[in-house]
């Protein structure tokens, strides 16, 4: 359950926008303008902007991953053009301020990478260690 519509939130300021996979629900950020607005918004100001499974296709429209290293959930990438880009096929892949993840098997990695970023490496590893036991 949403805490807001997106609407409301769209002239906030965020230190990242992390995309959640996943089909058809990819596709539809894919499809919002308001998304890929904000996602340019955010690179340009040198936030972060982070996706995983399907949605890197959205980062792909919003034309953040030219020139980048990049992975994603098999195939879900095959339809599009990603100019320049390179698909490495890792379970995490960080360029700049770019967050790719592969899928529902690396999600625990990609979160421990969007918190490192976040709140910074000793942070993470406190998160890491409490999920060891």
């Amino acid at each position: 359950m949403p805490d807001t519509i997106l609407d409301e939130v769209l002239d906030q300021d965020f230190d990242m926008i992390a995309l959640p996979g996943g089909l058809p629900g990819a596709d539809h950020l894919r499809d919002d303008e308001r998304i890929i607005s904000l996602l340019k918004k955010m690179a340009d100001a040198g936030k972060y902007t982070a996706a995983i499974c399907a949605a890197p296709k959205v980062l792909a429209k919003a034309g953040l991953l030219d020139g980048r290293k990049l992975t994603a959930y098999p195939g879900a990438l095959d339809a599009i053009q990603i100019p320049a880009g390179e698909y490495t096929g890792k379970p995490v892949e960080v360029d700049n301020r770019i967050i790719t993840s592969r899928g529902p098997g690396t999600a625990m990695d990609f979160t421990l990478e969007l918190i490192e970023k976040l709140a910074g490496r000793q942070k993470r590893d406190e998160v890491e260690q409490g999920l060891a036991r």
